[in-house]
């Protein structure tokens, strides 16, 4: 990426950017769709705290004043969520949850004679528990271990419990859930509302109250309970029914839900403001398969309908647009680089399905960009936008912290759909993009690890974005005007 400084006062939007006519285009939906009441609210807030902390500093209170701000943070953070939104208050997935999940990448091989190292096993699990670890990938946040359909008989024991595979997982899944721990991480399992999973093993139906309770006995932190072999207008009244049940066992668990997504297929509006604050994540579209194609319809709808897809995500409450494929067969270089930098523009859990043993280092380094992980799990819990598309190529920009008086900071990803062979030139001040502060922004290309300085409103920017690829920069507000300061996580810091 290449980056110049120009008085761009006079410049068309977008930039170097070919424009639509009023016909095609999008409206450019920036930073002016986060901002409603709950954050002129934090506003006043944060300008109370301001004049308190500039009388303070007169008296040398500078302790206190760090300690009201961090306070005022959490409010702060607190008051950007729309007041309809009032999630499952399990005190849990207060950022999108990151692990390893079994299904894409192994799905139900149940053959363990004639394939004993990749069928679904407790030895398969407990192999990828000690690559998350002894790979690095627990470092960087990845700290679930999540089994997925096909770890159960083919029926329940003598008393109505739920029963693991006595060929696969002969130890049990008490003493699964006990080794991952062991090594610093947390368990997943799935089930299904229905009479059965979709791949046919038992489902929770008639025993919800039992099988959370057996769950909790496990030691279980995360349960996904997807709706295969049920009635979609009985998932109102089912998915509450077993998130209370996980609740009333006292252990914390994760709580993801396939329930949008059935509804969806079958025509219904899902009741967005139950599910919220009933569930910490949910499916509201298709199963990711092993392709680019794939990926690009989950990029579409997500795009397509991020107006109601968007105010439902937050601090325990989040969309799931499903697996990371990252280092499977099915994608380039380039289109993985494009799943990481979206999933993270769009909050979206981190769960990984890949062989760990065997994956390339180039999408290792990938899965754990630091500063890319960084943009997925920051503390705001602002889901990410579209906030231009034309001709294959597309802007995603999302609000992060710091925060610098009304200003926020920003992660924004260029995306080149097109497949022409060449990459695409695109050119847009800061500006254009909404980043308005002032004060300036320092901007960083996350994956070309490049600091380009801090910036003003009127710098022009250049990316080459490869086909099917993607460059993501972060841009972070200043605290003064051009200033090189350090900064606090949330909100700057003021001097001593």
């Amino acid at each position: 990426m290449t980056v110049k400084v120009e008085d761009m006062s006079e410049c068309s939007p977008m930039g170097f950017v070919q424009r639509r006519t009023s016909s095609e285009r999008e409206p450019s939906e920036g930073f002016g769709k986060f901002k409603n009441a709950h954050i002129l609210f934090g506003v006043r807030l944060l300008k109370t705290l301001q004049n308190t902390m500039t009388q303070r500093k007169s008296k040398g209170g500078t302790s206190a004043i760090r300690a009201a701000a961090m306070v005022l943070a959490v409010i702060f953070s607190l008051a950007l969520l729309p007041a309809s939104i009032y999630s499952l208050e399990n005190g849990l997935a207060r950022t999108p949850p990151m692990g390893w999940l079994s299904w894409e990448r192994f799905r139900c091989n149940t053959d363990c004679e004639g394939d004993p190292e990749n069928c679904i096993s407790e030895h398969l699990f407990r192999t990828m528990a000690d690559l998350v670890v002894s790979e690095g990938y627990a470092a960087v946040g990845y700290e679930y271990i999540n089994v997925d359909d096909c770890w159960l008989e083919k029926s329940r024991g003598p008393r109505g419990e739920l029963v693991a595979d006595r060929r696969r997982f002969p130890s049990g899944m008490k003493a699964l859930a006990n080794y991952v721990h062991a090594k610093g991480l947390k368990f997943g399992i799935y089930e299904d509302y229905g009479n059965y999973t979709c791949a046919g093993y038992p489902g929770i139906l008639g025993f919800s109250a039992n099988d959370a309770a057996q769950f909790a006995s496990w030691d279980v932190d995360y349960v996904k309970l997807d709706g295969c072999y049920s009635l979609p207008i009985d998932m109102d009244h089912g998915y509450p029914e077993f998130g209370r049940n996980l609740n009333a066992t006292g252990r914390p668990m994760i709580y993801s839900c396939s329930w949008p997504v059935y509804q969806i297929y079958a025509g219904m509006n899902p009741n967005y403001s139950s599910i919220i604050e009933h569930c910490n994540l949910w499916r509201n579209y298709d199963d990711i398969q092993d392709s680019w194609a794939s990926l690009e319809s989950i990029i579409d709808y997500y795009g397509n309908n991020q107006d109601a897809i968007i105010p439902n995500a937050g601090p325990g409450h989040w969309n799931d647009p499903d697996m990371l494929i990252i280092g499977n067969f099915g994608l380039s270089y380039e289109q993985s680089k494009t799943q990481m930098a979206l999933w993270a523009i769009m909050a979206a859990p981190l769960m990984m399905s890949v062989d760990l043993r065997t994956i390339r280092p180039e999408f290792k380094a990938i899965l754990q960009n630091r500063k890319i992980i960084a943009v997925d799990q920051d503390p705001l819990g602002i889901q990410g936008r579209r906030i231009y598309k034309h001709k294959g190529i597309e802007i995603w920009s999302r609000p992060i912290t710091p925060i610098y008086q009304t200003y926020y900071s920003y992660a924004i990803a260029f995306v080149n759909r097109r497949t022409d062979g060449t990459p695409s030139d695109v050119a847009v001040t800061l500006r254009e993009l909404g980043l308005i502060s002032p004060t300036g922004y320092r901007v960083e290309d996350l994956y070309e690890e490049v600091d380009y300085g801090v910036l003003s409103p009127q710098t022009k920017i250049k990316v080459k974005v490869n086909p099917s690829g993607v460059v993501i920069l972060r841009a972070d507000v200043q605290p003064e005007r051009f200033s090189k300061r350090p900064y606090n996580p949330i909100f700057y810091r003021y001097p001593n």
